[in-house]
Formats: C-alpha cells, sequence, structure tokens
C-alpha cells in the first residue's frame, strides 16, 4: 500500500480522483520534495496545532511558515504545535515525519491557508516515506470540504527570481561592507592565543582567567560540578586545570564563554543565550565522547559542539525584529528545516537577504574572520548540510550526529529527521554506540543543564 490506509480509504469513500507519485524512499519531508524535481510553489503541508480545546491541522504552502498572530486571529485560540510524539499517535499510519495534510481522513478540523482552494493542482505528502500524491483542483476542494480558510501564513521568497546563489565568499565580503561585525572579545583572544602556544602552562592560562572574576566563578562552577565528581577541594583556577578538567577544556570553556559576549541576544525563547547554551554544552559533550572512536582530537571535538551554533547568535546581534520574528516561526513550525524558516524571515530581497544562506554558513563565516581552528569553521560553516563530504568531514559529522540525538530530546533548533544510519556509517560507528551515547546523556543532563543555567547569569 503505497498511500497511508485512513487517507486511501478517506479517497475511496468519498470518490476523491488522485494520482500517486512514487519517489525513492526519503528521510525527511524536504527531501521527499526535492525528489519530485518540481517547483515547490505547488506544495502544501499540514502543520498540527492543540490548545485546552483540541487539536486543528493547519494547511499551508511547503514554502510557507505559520504566522502565530494570524492564526490567533482567525480563531481567537493560544495554538501550540504538537509534539513528534503527539503527532505520531494521531497518525500511526503514516511514516515519522510524514503527514498528509486531509484533516478530514483523521475527522481533524482545518484550517486552510488563503489562496490553496483557487490551486489547479496540488501535491503533498502520502504519509509514507516513499510517495507523494496530486490533486486537480476539483478534487482538492472536495478533499477540503468544512474547512475554515484564512490568512495563516508567512510566504517563502519563491524561486529566488532566477537570481545566481551567493557563494560563500562573496557573502563574507557582503558581511563585512554592510555590517559591523563584533570582532572576537579580548579576552577570547588571548585565550585563543595562548592555545596555540605548545609551551603555554596551566599557570598562565589560570592567570589569564582570573583577570576577570565572572568567568573564574563560571570556570570553577564547572570544574566542581558533578559531572567530574571531584573529591577534593578545588580553590583555584590552577586547581581546576591541573586536577579536574585539564588545559584543552578550560581553555576550550572559557574561550566559549569569552566569545558569546560579543553578542547581544536575549535571553528567552527556543533560539535565545538560555537555549543556546543548554545546546551547546551537550553538543559538545556528545562530540567529545565519539571522538575518540572516530580518530579525532577530542579537544577540538568539544570545541566544534561548543561553538557550531555562533552563526545563530551573529543574526540575533545584527537583526533583533527579524530573530524575534525567526524564533516565533521556530516555535509555531517545528517539522520545518532551520534553513526553511531563515529564507522566509531573510530570503525577500535587500541587504538583509544575504542571511538568508543560513545561520551555519554565517557562522563559519565569523569563525574563520576569528581565525579560530579550521575543523570549527567547518563545523559550524556546514553543519546545516546533511550528506557532506570534503575538508574535516569527520568533525562535521560528529556534530551533526549529536544534534540528531539531541532533538530526540527537544534539544537545539533543528527539530526535522535525521538519517542517523547513514551519519554512524560516514564516522565508522556501530549502531549500539548510539545507545550507549544516550545512556551517558542520562547520566550527565541535570549537570549540564544545571552548568547552561549558569552561564547565562
Amino acid at each position: 500500500m503505497a498511500l497511508a490506509a485512513r487517507l486511501e480509504r478517506f479517497f475511496n469513500q468519498q470518490g476523491i480522483a488522485y494520482q500517486e507519485r512514487p519517489i525513492g524512499r526519503a528521510s525527511s519531508l524536504d527531501e521527499a520534495v526535492s525528489a519530485l524535481g518540481e517547483s515547490r510553489k505547488n506544495v502544501i503541508k499540514a502543520t498540527l496545532l492543540i490548545d485546552i480545546s483540541g487539536i486543528v491541522m493547519a494547511v499551508h504552502k511547503f514554502d510557507s511558515a505559520l504566522d502565530t498572530e494570524a492564526l490567533h486571529q482567525l480563531t481567537g485560540r493560544h495554538l501550540q504545535p504538537l509534539t513528534a510524539q503527539q503527532t505520531m499517535r494521531l497518525f500511526g499510519d503514516c511514516d515519522p515525519g510524514f503527514t498528509p495534510p486531509i484533516g478530514n481522513a483523521y475527522e481533524l478540523p482545518v484550517l486552510l491557508d488563503e489562496g490553496i482552494s483557487q490551486a489547479e493542482q496540488v501535491l503533498f505528502s502520502s504519509g509514507t516515506d516513499h510517495s507523494m500524491v496530486e490533486l486537480d483542483g476539483r478534487s482538492l476542494r472536495l478533499a477540503m470540504a468544512g474547512s475554515r480558510e484564512g490568512n495563516l501564513a508567512i510566504r517563502g521568497p519563491g524561486n529566488n527570481g532566477g537570481r545566481d546563489a551567493l557563494t560563500l565568499a562573496e557573502v563574507a565580503s557582503k558581511l563585512k561592507k554592510l555590517y559591523r561585525l563584533p570582532p572576537m572579545p579580548a579576552l577570547a583572544l588571548r585565550i585563543l592565543r595562548l592555545t596555540s602556544n605548545t609551551e603555554a602552562t596551566a599557570r598562565e592560562l589560570a592567570e589569564l582567567i582570573e583577570f576577570d572574576p565572572s568567568l573564574t566563578a563560571q570556570v570553577m562552577r564547572y570544574a566542581r560540578s558533578a559531572l567530574f565528581n571531584y573529591p577534593g577541594q578545588i580553590n583555584s583556577v590552577q586547581d581546576a586545570v591541573t586536577r579536574v578538567l585539564g588545559f584543552d577544556r578550560v581553555a576550550h570553556i572559557a574561550l566559549g564563554i569569552a566569545s558569546v559576549r560579543a553578542f547581544d541576544v536575549p535571553k528567552a525563547g527556543i533560539l535565545g543565550m538560555d537555549s543556546f547554551w543548554r545546546h551547546s554544552l551537550y553538543c559538545a559533550f556528545v562530540s567529545q565522547r565519539m571522538a575518540p572512536r572516530c580518530g579525532a582530537d577530542k579537544g577540538l571535538a568539544y570545541l566544534c559542539g561548543l561553538l557550531h551554533n555562533f552563526g545563530l547568535l551573529l543574526v540575533g546581534h545584527l537583526f533583533p525584529a527579524e530573530f524575534k520574528e525567526l524564533n516565533k516561526l521556530r516555535e509555531a513550525n517545528p517539522e520545518a528545516s532551520m534553513q526553511s524558516l531563515e529564507q522566509q524571515v531573510f530570503g525577500q530581497g535587500g541587504e538583509q537577504e544575504i542571511i538568508s544562506v543560513g545561520h551555519g554558513a554565517i557562522g563559519g563565516i565569523l569563525h574563520r574572520l576569528w581565525e579560530l581552528p579550521d575543523p570549527v569553521v567547518k563545523a559550524a560553516g556546514v553543519h546545516q548540510q546533511p550528506g557532506y563530504q570534503g575538508e574535516h568531514q569527520n568533525y562535521v559529522m560528529m556534530v551533526q550526529l549529536a544534534n540528531a540525538l539531541l532533538k530526540e530530546r527537544g534539544i537545539g533548533d533543528e527539530f526535522n529527521s535525521d538519517d542517523i544510519p547513514a551519519l554512524l556509517d560516514g564516522l565508522g560507528l556501530e549502531p549500539g554506540f548510539v545507545d550507549e551515547l544516550n545512556v551517558e546523556i542520562d547520566q550527565v543532563a541535570p549537570e549540564l543543564d544545571a552548568l547552561a543555567s549558569s552561564l547565562n547569569t
């Protein structure tokens, strides 16, 4: 059966004509749509929402994101997106992430974005990961009978107007020309230079950190945390370096803390500074745990995980109003890729459109300007690119795999699915290693959460 069972039964019972469009097995709806090889303007999708009154399905164009304020104005309800687990309970006959936008087949009320009902043709998920469905205009209107229509969504940038995509070199040039990019804070720069000196001592690092009372307190708190269970007294930063953490770990956490001071970003929200620190610390921990199995340097792996999302901070620093909107869209559209949301906020033309290349690429550019190590630059720059192959790909894939595992815990900014088996294979890891990592994450989660809370105080 190529269609989800309830969807196929609904079409047959209602006498609705449809055409199945087979594709190769896809890991996400984004990939399935790309496999069609057609314009995305005819593709529609479903977003599931809930409040105390129940569940509704919002149906909108694939290249759009829901406008939470418009939804509230239309319904008078404070609707929140369903989690992936809640969605799968409702759509048990569907593959995860492939929800058909036909609410009537699942006895759900539908909110339909304006204009869709007038389409001559639409394409959408069949509920499976290996086919799509095509309906003509008449069949669509039959399938959507009883839907409430209104303005629900923010439109995307379309097909980019036929313009060629910017190269990263062009983006870097324009960024430097158009905006005052924050320099690396002086303390962070001094720490970075110290780490490049192979003869640097623990005393020199401790003395550098102790110039800053706030950084000193945060490093001491880190060393005393239950993550390390050190039984003795830790009375100085030098104790933290020599007895507990080691030179590299102290240098890297201090570098991350000092570097974040370059950005003025709100604390709250799914993309705010509080969430950033939680995501970064978890990703750094998981990446470091993978490193010995992947022939990678543990310290560099930790730093890659810790700093891979700095582009998001830069976007928030340069464009506070747009960042606020991106934050709202992320919360309202959990199944959309972060890149698609960034396209919708920044890809509307004008100078800001260079930001639509994605926060990963922007972060890689900033790390290059700050002269961070090449693996850190690459991990930040391409962590949003599935299937990356090239320079420092083991560090990139470690960050990608860490993020994939963390998504299952609701940690991070990307909640769409990943090809975990392919990442494991690319890193030469056995599938059972995921279970080991998850056990370790469970063990340290309370300490990482506490540290994340303390780092933004």
